[in-house]
Formats: structure tokens, C-alpha cells, sequence
């Protein structure tokens, strides 16, 4: 049976990843300076940016692999505080 976690709870880990407005990140080989939180949308979750590189505004999809790390620690957080 799989744990259902929050998008809030997500949101809060993805921030304290560094994945937060005012932080700068690199990922898919380019460096962004992010101007939004992380927020859930049709495709998963995702951030607003601005590529240094070009200088335009993006909508970054978060790397999936991301997002297994934080939900797979969230369900073994749960089930150690239903045991």
C-alpha cells in the first residue's frame, strides 16, 4: 500500500533542499536564480526561474529523482511513527 504525502509537506522538503525563492540552483547543465517556491502543478512540481544564461524566465519541472528521494523519506518517516 502506497502513503499518500502532502504537496505542502513536499513543498516544505523541496525548500529545505535549497529548491526556494532567492536561492540560485543548478540543473539540466544551466544555472538559475529562482524566483517562486516550489509548487505542485499537472506534471508534478515545479519552480519558477531565470536562466543566468539567457536571462529568460522558465517554469522548471522538479528532477523526479528528486521528488522519489522526498517521498520515499516521508513514508519511512510515517510508518516509523505508526510503529
Amino acid at each position: 500500500m502506497a502513503i499518500q504525502n502532502s504537496d505542502n509537506e513536499i513543498c516544505e522538503r523541496l525548500k529545505a533542499l535549497g529548491y526556494a525563492h532567492g536561492k540560485s540552483i543548478r540543473v539540466y547543465g544551466e544555472e538559475f536564480d529562482l524566483i517562486s517556491n516550489p509548487s505542485a502543478d499537472i506534471n508534478g512540481f515545479a519552480i519558477e526561474a531565470i536562466s543566468r544564461k539567457s536571462g529568460y524566465a522558465r517554469r522548471l519541472g522538479i528532477p523526479l529523482s528528486i521528488l522519489q528521494m522526498i517521498s520515499n523519506d516521508l513514508s519511512a518517516r510515517t510508518l516509523l511513527k505508526a510503529a
